[in-house]
């Protein structure tokens, strides 16, 4: 059986859309998620800080109280649907309270 040369590599085919993983997750993974940006991009940390509902808008499968526990930085609220988190996740919600944007 004869192959056929392909310009793509395995990892570029099987790889998914941006806008297909985000349909897929559920809230929780979707917070957990921009929580993990956050903490690792600070370009998306300060988009976050100017305009929070902006910036989380991509994130479709966001229900309108988990984007206000967000924008807001309510960490007892996040917590309770994600468990408990570590610095690194929680570096978002602690520059947020320190903001004092309520």
């Amino acid at each position: 059986m004869a192959t056929i040369p392909t310009t793509k590599t395995t990892k570029e085919v099987d790889k998914p859309k941006k806008q297909e993983t985000r349909a897929t997750k559920s809230g929780k993974e979707a917070i957990l998620e921009i929580l993990g940006r956050a903490a690792d991009d600070s370009s998306f940390l300060a988009q976050l800080a100017e305009n929070p509902e902006k910036a989380i808008d991509e994130y479709y499968v966001l229900t309108w109280e988990e984007k206000a526990a967000l924008a807001s930085g309510d960490i007892k609220k996040i917590e309770g649907w994600v468990g408990k988190l570590d610095k690194r996740l929680a570096t978002w919600l602690w520059c947020r309270l320190s903001q004092e944007k309520w």
